[in-house]
C-alpha cells in the first residue's frame, strides 16, 4: 500500500511543481504538505490550493508549520504520529525537507528558541521533524533534504565568505554580525546547507545500525540553481530581482552553456525531487546527489569527526531525546 509523503515548504517555487508532479504521476500517495502561512490570503498557498484543485481525487492536506518555532515543529510531529497511529494517514514513505530561509539584507535574526533563524529553519527544525517522525516510516522509505552547491566553498558565484563548520559550534546558532548584510547572510545560508549535508551522512550511519530502520535511506540533493525562484525577490537586494528579470531568465539558454545543467528553472527541479523520493530507480540510494546523479559533496561535509560532532549537537538543539525518537541508535 502506498504511504504518505511529507513535504515542507510546499508552496515554494520548486515545491509547487513537485506537488503537481506528485499528484499527476503518484496519485496513490497521501500528500502531507506544510507551509508557513496556510491562510486564504497568502498568495503562494492560494497557488498551491489551485493546483491541488485540479486533482479532486487526490489525498492531500495542507498544514501550517512555522519551522522557526521548535514548539510548533514538535507539535506538528505529534499530530502526524497520532495520525498514523489512528490510521488517518498511512505510514510515511517519503519525507522531503524543502523549506528554507535566508536574509541577505539584514542582521542575523534570533528565534524565540535562541537560534539564528536561517540555521533553525534550514537545519535544526528539519532534524527535529525527521527524528521525531522516523518511527512512523513503513518497512523502508526515503528522506530527501534539499542541499545546494553553495555548501561547497567556491562553487557558487554569490559566495563572499566560504561556508565552514567552526570548532565552536555555538557560532552556527549565534553568528556574528557586521556591515556586510549580503555577504554574511549568504554565508549563514550556505553554512546551514553544509551542516545539513554533513548531518545526512551521520543519519545514514545511524539508520544502518538500526534493526528496524536500516532500509530507510537518506539523500542530500542539489536540485539546481533556479533562475525563476522567488527567493531572489525575498529578503534579497533589489538588484537580484532585476538580474532575475533582465538577465537570468531571458539568457538562461546561454548561461547554461557556460554553467551547466544545474542552472535551470523550478519546474524540472520539482519533478526531479519527487522522482528521487518515490521512483524505484533510487530505492536505497544514500549520500549526495546533484540533480538525479550520484555525486560527491564537499570534502568538509565528508569529515566523519565533524559529522559526529554535528550529530550530537543537533540532537540537543532539536530537543531530541531517547524518549521522543525511534532511532535509538542515535544515542549509542
Amino acid at each position: 500500500m502506498a504511504g504518505s509523503l511529507i513535504l515542507t515548504g510546499a508552496n515554494g517555487s520548486l515545491a509547487i511543481h513537485a506537488v503537481e508532479h506528485l499528484l499527476k504521476k503518484y496519485p496513490q500517495y497521501t500528500a502531507i504538505l506544510t507551509v508557513r502561512d496556510a491562510s486564504e490570503t497568502d498568495v503562494n498557498t492560494k497557488r498551491l490550493r489551485d493546483i491541488i484543485a485540479r486533482y479532486p481525487k487526490a489525498k492531500v492536506s495542507i498544514h501550517q508549520l512555522d519551522l522557526s518555532s521548535l514548539s510548533a515543529t514538535h507539535k506538528f510531529a505529534d499530530s502526524i504520529i497520532s495520525g498514523v497511529a489512528d490510521n488517518r494517514y498511512p505510514p510515511i514513505s517519503a519525507f522531503i525537507g524543502n523549506a528554507y530561509y535566508w536574509n541577505l539584507i539584514g542582521d542575523p535574526e534570533i528565534t524565540a528558541d535562541g537560534y539564528d533563524k536561517t540555521f533553525q529553519v534550514n537545519h535544526i527544525a528539519h532534524v527535529a521533524l525527521m527524528l521525531r517522525l522516523i518511527g512512523n516510516f513503513g518497512n523502508d522509505g526515503r528522506i530527501v533534504f534539499l542541499s545546494t552547491d553553495a555548501h561547497w566553498p567556491g562553487k557558487n558565484p554569490m559566495e563572499v565568505y566560504p561556508p565552514g563548520i567552526p570548532d565552536d559550534l555555538n557560532l552556527l546558532v549565534n553568528p556574528t554580525a557586521d556591515d556586510d548584510k549580503f555577504g554574511r547572510g549568504y554565508h549563514r545560508y550556505a553554512t546551514s546547507k553544509l551542516t545539513m549535508t554533513s548531518w545526512i551522512f551521520a543519519l545514514n550511519r545511524y539508520l544502518l545500525k538500526s534493526e528496524d530502520l536500516s532500509k530507510v535511506a537518506a539523500v542530500a540533493m542539489n536540485a539546481g540553481n533556479l533562475v525563476d525562484s522567488r527567493a531572489l525577490r525575498t529578503n534579497a537586494p533589489p538588484s537580484m530581482a532585476r538580474m532575475q528579470t533582465f538577465f537570468y531568465k531571458p539568457f538562461l539558454p546561454l548561461l547554461r552553456l557556460a554553467n551547466g545543467p544545474t542552472l535551470r528553472t523550478a519546474g524540472p527541479a520539482g519533478i526531479d525531487v519527487i522522482e528521487m523520493a518515490l521512483s524505484p530507480t533510487y530505492e536505497g540510494k544514500r549520500g549526495f546527489f546533484t540533480l538525479l546523479e550520484e555525486d560527491q559533496s564537499s570534502p568538509e561535509s565528508q569529515d566523519e569527526e565533524k559529522q559526529q560532532r554535528l550529530w550530537k549537537q543537533s540532537l540537543e538543539w532539536a530537543q531530541i531525546t531517547k524518549e521522543n525518537t525511534a532511532l535509538k541508535s542515535a544515542f549509542e
